[in-house]
């Protein structure tokens, strides 16, 4: 029996952790390898769905260009935080601290922490940059980002608590991130336009003596 009691994580998090890794590792076998290459398959997906919404935008005015050409960008700085915030808290993951069987094959190495989960927050940043670009491919890509942060946890590299963090930080750079990188973008992309539009300045032409 664990003492949940005696770990620096949330004890309904590690309970839940229990109780999800239990039911993944009495699964059906077709179940726990479709969970188990979820994962990547839809942090793909959400990065096609992205693009999709992107190019949707390429029509638009200055601001909605802006929108398209920034948007890889708010996953990228929710990844490169997510890293940073790991080398800050350090928790160990959940597979090295509770003796339960996983089914992703091995636990990551010691130091490769794991709160917050990157996969988690990359998936939170695209679907909301796709919800910000794209209400209709955003409904989609929001029950995706769920279903890879939970993927997370059933194959056992994670707590609740690590994915549910992940995804409402990326869902938040994507937030902050998305406005702030497309306002001087489209700035930029409205003077080229205006600059384009502009009559060229004729030469004053010479009489001849």
């Amino acid at each position: 029996m664990v003492d949940y009691t005696s770990m620096d994580v949330p004890e309904i998090s590690a309970e839940w952790y229990s109780d999800v890794v239990d039911a993944a590792a009495g699964s059906p076998e077709p179940v726990q390898w479709f969970v188990g290459h979820a994962t990547e398959g839809v942090i793909l997906l959400l990065g096609a769905l992205l693009l999709m919404a992107a190019l949707s935008r390429r029509s638009d005015g200055p601001h909605g260009r802006a929108l398209a050409l920034i948007a890889p960008a708010p996953a990228l700085l929710a990844y490169v935080g997510s890293e940073f915030l790991k080398t800050v808290v350090d928790e160990e993951r959940p597979c090295r601290t509770i003796g339960r069987a996983i089914i992703a094959g091995a636990c990551p190495p010691p130091g490769d922490w794991s709160f917050p989960s990157n996969h988690a927050t990359v998936a939170g940043a695209l679907a909301v940059t796709t919800l910000l670009l794209s209400r209709r491919l955003g409904l989609v890509a929001l029950p995706l980002a769920a279903l890879a942060a939970f993927s997370r946890v059933f194959v056992g590299v994670h707590y609740p608590h690590d994915v549910i963090a992940g995804v409402l930080f990326g869902a938040l750079v994507a937030v902050v991130a998305t406005p702030l990188l497309a306002r001087p973008t489209g700035e930029v992309l409205r003077r080229r336009a205006d600059r384009a539009d502009s009559p060229a300045p004729k030469l004053a032409s010479r009489s001849r003596p």
